[in-house]
């Protein structure tokens, strides 16, 4: 579409007001000028060409026409200045010139920027005052065209001008929806990239914290006894090693999900469960914990959920491994009760499992925030008579009517 000269001194004159407010007062005095050589009262009709406005009347329409370049700035004194000039005209001009005109512009003008109260207070108060003086003091009869077109121009400027104040109003109103609609798109995204960035930093503190002990502890054997009893040093070293093949093939699970779409494959395996809890267990007792399972709930639970209470299992654990002491037991039972699944690890040791959640660890808060998340609860704590307990309740029922609705929204 071609770009006209006025579309490119639109720019210009919305940076200068004034100006435009200027031309503006030209244009209303050349229209007023014109309008005075007309005769409503000819002979025959009205004509034009027949009469000349007098010097007063020319002074008028100057002065009415000047006052306009005001009308942003000051448009209530405006309004009153040039209504002034018109009343005055109205009532000696015989016929009177078009001041009235000034009038109308400078009434539009307050219409537009103001309120609609305001508008209807002070555009009946102008109506009044030059129809009044059109009638009493204009040419006879009081109820000819030229009075009643006052009343008509000024009912017209104050619609006219009330119409564009609410049709900028309603433009605003809309790019303001549309502003917080996209701050709140803005809002949502962040939100849910904060959420991830967790979630995936949760998925690596228990994959490094769960496999990272359990290298420590079979290194730990593997040094104490190389010298005496080689055989099971080597036991040891592979248990080190397929610990830390397990690391690096979750590692890589995890991180493959910041992959980007033109970067290689990420690797396809399903995210760990409760399928695997006989393996992670194993895993466990290969470390020298003895580990027994109490299970009655062998239904699949929804991917997030149980992702959420293997996760649970290992760094309860986990903690227990690295906390409880020598010679500790450990008991994991997952049990479905109603609409929810506990899972629950309990130990006998005599170490200090409270200091991963106290002592400035994450482990145990991260289990609350993952739990939470999902809209259960996680409760950690020393047992009465020793040892340490880790309870989770997960919400099944609410997590499968999420996921029911997400897979047909």
């Amino acid at each position: 579409m071609p770009v006209t000269p006025i579309d490119r001194a639109r720019p210009w004159l919305r940076a200068h007001p004034l100006a435009l407010d200027a031309a503006l007062a030209v244009g209303v005095l050349i229209c007023m000028v014109i309008g005075s050589f007309a005769d409503p009262h000819g002979p025959n009709g009205p004509t034009f060409g027949t009469r000349t406005p007098g010097p007063r009347s020319l002074v008028l329409m100057t002065l009415g026409a000047g006052t306009l370049v005001l009308r942003r700035r000051a448009p209530m004194a405006v309004l009153a200045c040039t209504t002034a000039l018109a009343a005055v005209e109205l009532a000696l001009g015989a016929p009177p010139a078009p001041v009235a005109m000034s009038a109308v512009v400078a009434l539009f003008t307050v219409a537009a920027h103001t309120d609609r109260p305001t508008t209807y207070r002070v555009g009946l108060l102008t109506m009044v005052v030059l129809t009044g003086t059109a009638m009493l003091f204009g040419v006879p009869p009081w109820y000819s065209q030229e009075h009643l077109g006052v009343f008509a121009w000024t009912g017209m400027a104050a619609a006219a001008g009330d119409a564009v104040r609410s049709r900028r109003a309603f433009i605003h109103a809309i790019r303001e929806r549309a502003e917080r609609a996209e701050h709140g798109r803005e809002e949502e995204a962040r939100r849910r990239v904060a959420e991830e960035r967790l979630r995936i930093a949760r998925d690596l503190h228990d994959v490094v914290a769960h496999h990272i002990a359990l290298v420590n502890v079979q290194a730990g054997v593997a040094a104490h006894v190389m010298d005496k009893r080689p055989d099971q040093a080597k036991e040891a070293l592979a248990h080190v090693r397929e610990a830390s093949r397990s690391a690096l093939d979750e590692l890589r699970s995890t991180v493959g999900l910041l992959r980007q779409s033109g970067d290689p494959a990420a690797p396809t395996e399903p995210a760990p469960g409760l399928a695997v809890l006989d393996d992670l267990l194993a895993g466990f007792r290969r470390a020298g914990l003895p580990v027994e399972l109490a299970r009655t709930d062998e239904d699949p639970l929804p991917a997030s959920v149980d992702l959420a209470a293997y996760r649970v299992i290992q760094e309860a654990l986990t903690n227990v491994r690295k906390h409880a002491g020598p010679g500790a037991r450990a008991e994991v039972s997952v049990v479905r009760v109603g609409p929810n699944t506990e899972i629950t690890v309990i130990d006998n040791g005599t170490g200090t499992d409270a200091a991963d959640g106290d002592g400035g660890g994450h482990g145990l808060l991260g289990m609350r925030e993952r739990v939470t998340a999902l809209g259960g609860s996680c409760t950690a704590g020393p047992r009465y008579g020793g040892g340490f307990r880790v309870q989770a309740i997960l919400p099944v029922k609410a997590a499968e009517t999420g996921a029911t609705g997400e897979g047909t929204s």
